[in-house]
């Protein structure tokens, strides 16, 4: 029992308070400000999906003349958007 109390390590209390007090009062790394969010890349001219709500007449004069519908009502809707913000 004598050999435990020589195997202890002897704590200074007023080094561990030191310690604690420290490390309660140093202050904390601001964290690193936001990083706004990437945009998406565009490639001009590339198209996106989207779903679209139209008349079933409107859609039935496009769809008449067969494949490319969406191209012709694509073209259309161009022509009625001046030309610098196309």
């Amino acid at each position: 029992m004598a050999e435990d109390r020589n195997r202890r390590r002897f704590t200074d209390p007023r080094a561990t308070a030191e310690a604690a007090f420290r490390a309660a009062t140093t202050p904390k790394p601001a964290a690193p400000p936001p990083q706004p969010a990437a945009r998406p890349t565009t490639i001009p001219g590339s198209r996106e999906v989207v779903s679209l709500r139209l008349d079933s007449a409107v859609l039935a004069h496009f769809q008449k003349d067969g494949p490319g519908w969406q191209d012709r009502i694509n073209e259309a809707l161009r022509s009625l958007v001046p030309a610098d913000d196309a």
